[in-house]
């Protein structure tokens, strides 16, 4: 089982969160989904193809990529909702 960490774009709230995690887990061979929303960061535990799940987040509305493994801090613009549902999670 390998894991695979992805910066996400957009997450803002729990419904954020919980599309997400939906998005992912329909993936083939992803056995396990970890949202920090804080951090805007997922860990997905499994047997699947990044380039994947990235393709899944971004249909599903949340642009991803790679988590650099050196980064201790994630500088990334949040352009989610703010709870208010204007990002499309509602």
């Amino acid at each position: 089982m390998s894991t695979i960490e992805l910066n996400v774009e957009g997450m803002s709230c729990g419904s954020c969160v919980k599309h997400v995690t939906e998005a992912l887990n329909t993936v083939e061979g992803v056995t396990k989904v970890d949202v920090d929303l804080q951090a805007a960061r997922v860990r997905v535990s499994g047997q699947s193809d990044s380039q994947v799940l990235i393709a899944s987040l971004t249909d599903a509305g949340y642009p991803a990529q790679l988590a650099s493994p050196a980064a201790g801090t994630n500088n990334m613009k949040k352009t989610g909702c703010g709870g208010s549902g204007g990002c499309g999670c509602n």
